[in-house]
């Protein structure tokens, strides 16, 4: 082969590797400007107030719009009733959200730097920020306590999923009340099988709050392995209670956890299952989800959990009974991180 045609081959393999490029960028453009216009069938979106005062509004849903449209990504809210109604969304965009006791917690993106990042924003009830706080990675969960005394929030700093087993992530717990952030739980105090343990690879995520608003559960993974844990806030402790627990969910009358569950022959993508924990007895009890599900459910009463689902459009959520009875049913499409109020 000549030198000429070796110079010829390779700026046309040059042109080819440009033209898929740019073909990628503007079809990755194409997407992203589909996602500022309404899909078909979609759900009514419509700009207006919305509260996270328990005592306003009567019984309704907050969370994350994930309809396409120009409110995508907006808290929206809907009456618990009528779950695929029209939405109000409030114009305060969230990746992660909760809500108690008139307090919410936002992980959002944060585009005022040189380079962006994300930051955790402390909302008032009338989703008016009082402080900001900034990530050391990607958002992942987040919790407000029953009262709205607390709030905790976990993020990935290394790995980009729960699903294999070394994933890197930080847990933070912020005292509404005082302003005292406690950055990691990795500075609490840990006992392990009832010994102190310290260990390089710890990590903490999944917090949920017991309403005394000092206690909490949460995940603990080290070794290869995960644990559930109960913490005490003033304390500053965690105590290892049992393995193969992922992000635990309290009920409203703190007698049980709804948790995933790593099962044995499960693909490696999609490892686990719902279960629920009576406190009580230590009984586990399979929920009616065979899907796997890897969200910290939260409770809509004693009886019921909700989760999400990858959907067309990012995330659908879905409900069933936390008693291993039923089976799972379609709550809203196109939703994402639900706080049920009032």
């Amino acid at each position: 082969m000549t030198f000429q045609r070796r110079i010829l081959l390779l700026a046309t393999a040059v042109l080819l590797l440009t033209a898929v490029g740019v073909l990628a960028v503007v079809r990755a453009s194409s997407r992203a400007a589909e996602k500022d216009h309404a899909q078909a069938g979609g759900p009514p979106v419509s700009e207006g107030a919305v509260s996270l005062d328990p005592d306003r509004g009567g019984r309704r849903i907050v969370f994350r719009n994930m309809a396409w449209g120009p409110h995508r990504d907006e808290l929206a809210t809907v009456p618990a009733g009528a779950p695929e109604g029209a939405r109000t969304a409030s114009g305060v965009s969230c990746l992660r959200f909760h809500a108690a006791g008139g307090a919410g917690i936002c992980l959002q993106a944060d585009r005022s730097g040189v380079q962006d990042g994300y930051e955790a924003v402390v909302l008032d009830a009338r989703l008016k920020e009082v402080s900001a706080h900034p990530l050391d990675g990607v958002p992942t969960r987040a919790r407000v306590s029953p009262g709205g005394h607390l709030a905790a929030w976990t993020v990935f700093v290394g790995g980009d999923s729960y699903a294999g087993t070394n994933f890197s992530t930080r847990t933070s717990v912020l005292d509404l009340r005082t302003g005292r952030l406690d950055a990691s739980l990795e500075d609490f105090e840990i006992l392990k099988d009832g010994k102190p343990y310290r260990a390089a690879d710890v990590n903490f995520g999944g917090v949920t709050f017991a309403a005394d608003e000092r206690t909490f559960y949460a995940t603990l993974a080290t070794g290869g392995r995960t644990h559930l844990v109960r913490g005490d806030v003033a304390g500053r402790t965690v105590t290892t209670l049992r393995e193969n627990v992922e992000c635990p969910s309290l009920s409203p009358d703190g007698t049980r956890l709804v948790f995933k569950k790593r099962v044995p022959g499960l693909p490696a993508e999609a490892p686990w299952r719902l279960y629920a924990l009576d406190l009580a007895s230590g009984a586990q009890t399979p929920l009616g989800e065979e899907r796997s599900v890897d969200d910290q459910v939260v409770w809509t009463d004693d009886r019921t959990v909700v989760y999400a689902l990858p959907g067309d459009f990012g995330a659908d959520l879905y409900s069933v009974p936390a008693d291993g009875s039923g089976a799972p049913t379609r709550l809203m499409d196109s939703a994402l991180a639900p706080a049920f109020l009032g």
